[in-house]
């Protein structure tokens, strides 16, 4: 029953990461996110989850998830590194129009401004952490007794 229920937990979570990577991708080719090169790691690491996911779901080894762990710790690094990059941004806007502006004024104006939004890549950092849900605990490896022809003392691994 537990073992039931941890894999249609597994799939709820694959199929929300599935969902926010597609919506996310769609949302930045939209907006045209693609004018610097910083503005494509967000593409790069959406093509490079769904690559990542579709190895695990094709072939389901401890290296798949590997990959896919990886991926999401990348997508909450890039996230982190979206939101600094957006409130630089920000920053240097409200100086351009108001040059005396500092402090607290400056980092509320930053962070509320529109364009670009200060906490929108937050959604990278979200989507890295269900990644990292749906791997958790996902021991690909368990040991099963199959006799002394596994060459193991009578253990071999086995993929669930």
């Amino acid at each position: 029953m537990a073992e039931a229920t941890v894999g249609v937990i597994h799939r709820i979570l694959l199929g929300i990461l599935l969902i926010g990577l597609g919506g996310l991708a769609i949302e930045l080719l939209l907006l045209e996110h693609d004018e610097e090169a910083t503005q494509l790691i967000p593409l790069v690491l959406i093509g490079v989850a769904f690559l990542a996911v579709a190895w695990h779901a094709v072939r389901p080894s401890e290296a798949s998830v590997r990959s896919v762990q990886v991926t999401m710790v990348m997508f909450i690094a890039a996230g982190l590194l979206g939101i600094y990059l957006h409130y630089q941004a920000n920053v240097e806007f409200q100086r351009e129009v108001d040059p005396s502006i500092a402090g607290r004024a400056l980092f509320w104006k930053a962070m509320t401004a529109k364009t670009p939004p200060a906490l929108a890549p937050g959604s990278m950092v979200q989507l890295g952490l269900i990644g990292l849900a749906y791997t958790f605990g996902y021991p690909l490896r368990q040991r099963a007794t199959t006799g002394p022809a596994s060459g193991r003392g009578g253990r071999q691994e086995k993929i669930t």
